[in-house]
């Protein structure tokens, strides 16, 4: 069958259509420069239609993707539409699990790992467009051991180079707290357990900037302090009907995980609350323990830089020496010694009298569990008995008060 048009090769008009291995083909009867191919092949789904359709969704595109590639990224795109993330989510993720699948360094990692590269380029784009999504629930979904996907995690950050922010800590509290069901009526949920949502974020948000102040966010997990945190904050907004629950029910009613060392965040927290409810005038007359103090959280919290500062010592260690010796820093004799004698106290040390301000210290310095470890002396070490001459560029050194230093300068100048 002739065709209208001209060859671009020869410029000759004998173009013919020719039916070649099934395929239309424009071709060139003087010269056979091939002008227009046919499609090569159709979709599964439309070959049995004999549909035509374009080269780049037929199966002759999709057969030069691997079988790895495919799966993974219909496991990226499926965890995309479970989190409900936007479009534009979804092809920044794929197009990092395709580079990822590509780079040499993820060639020969085992097939655990590669199965969570997908749930890490979908965690660091989700990091990137300011979406908060814990490693928890991306691990959750994947059923993958945190500690392996932190692993293949970091790995991909590296390798490609990605610059992924840090989650605030108030991203953090709102998207753990996104999951309690705490915020509904519902059948396995009591009607007194029922609280708004943006209340409890609020107050949660303001403990767990109380903890960050003293101390108890410092190489913590997040996650406990954001779930005692949040305990509290719930207890008291109406602590008439709550201060009976306890952290495990609240959180099995919230229908979240209760991490082991949420118990030992939410002691801190009390005694925290504790010291600072005793520098309140109106709270003096009550004798507070760990329950009540609860009901008065409200008032504490308003009043929390005042209370802080009143109730505990945030100078330096060399300052607090100097301006009271009972109480010293946390590497001198006297505070090591009021450290291991009052392990309850949050703020450490002992005080000179009850109520006095006493150093804010982190709780790994109050409360040491682990006993550091000594080091094997040397042969040289061993040799050392005390009694060495002391010369006299070192002798400066051991000198502590200003009558040494006056004994020290007259004996020098002795004839």
């Amino acid at each position: 069958m002739a065709a209208q048009g001209r060859c671009p090769s020869c410029g000759s008009a004998a173009l013919v259509e020719d039916a070649h291995y099934a395929q239309q083909q424009l071709v060139c009867a003087a010269c056979g420069c091939v002008l227009a191919e046919g499609l090569l092949t159709t979709t599964y789904t439309e070959e049995e239609h004999l549909r035509e359709v374009s080269y780049s969704q037929s199966t002759g595109q999709k057969e030069q993707l691997s079988r790895c590639l495919q799966r993974g990224i219909r496991r990226v795109q499926d965890l995309c539409k479970v989190l409900q993330l936007p479009r534009v989510f979804e092809e920044t993720a794929v197009s990092y699990f395709q580079r990822a699948v590509q780079h040499p360094s993820f060639h020969l990692v085992s097939l655990e790992k590669k199965e969570l590269l997908g749930g890490c380029c979908v965690f660091v784009t989700c990091r990137q467009h300011n979406w908060p999504v814990t490693m928890g629930t991306i691990c959750s979904l994947l059923y993958a051991k945190q500690e392996l996907f932190a692993s293949v995690y970091l790995s991909l950050q590296k390798e490609l180079e990605l610059s992924v922010p840090a989650l605030s800590l108030a991203d953090l509290v709102k998207t753990h707290l996104n999951s309690f069901r705490l915020f509904q009526h519902a059948a396995n949920v009591p009607a007194p357990f029922v609280e708004d949502k943006e209340k409890v974020v609020a107050r949660t948000m303001q403990m767990v900037e109380l903890a960050s102040e003293t101390w108890l966010v410092t190489g913590r997990h997040p996650v406990p302090i954001v779930t005692a945190a949040a305990f509290l904050s719930w207890q008291s907004l109406q602590p008439s009907a709550r201060l009976s629950c306890t952290l495990g029910r609240f959180c099995k009613v919230a229908g979240v995980d209760l991490p082991p060392p949420a118990h030992l965040r939410l002691k801190e927290l009390l005694e925290i609350l504790l010291r600072m409810a005793s520098q309140l005038a109106w709270l003096r007359v009550f004798k507070l323990d760990k329950k009540t103090v609860v009901k008065h959280i409200g008032d504490l919290l308003q009043h929390r830089i005042f209370l802080l500062k009143n109730a505990f010592c945030q100078e330096d260690g060399e300052e607090q020496g100097a301006a009271a010796p009972g109480e010293g820093s946390p590497s001198s004799p006297p505070a090591a010694g009021g450290v291991a004698q009052e392990k309850g106290c949050p703020s450490g040390g002992k005080c000179q009298h009850e109520g006095g301000p006493r150093p804010l210290l982190p709780p790994c310095l109050i409360n040491s569990r682990k006993r550091l470890r000594t080091a094997a002396t040397s042969p040289s070490d061993s040799a050392i008995t005390g009694d060495e001459p002391i010369s006299d560029s070192e002798i400066e050194q051991y000198l502590r008060g200003p009558e040494e230093i006056r004994a020290f300068s007259k004996a020098k100048a002795w004839p």
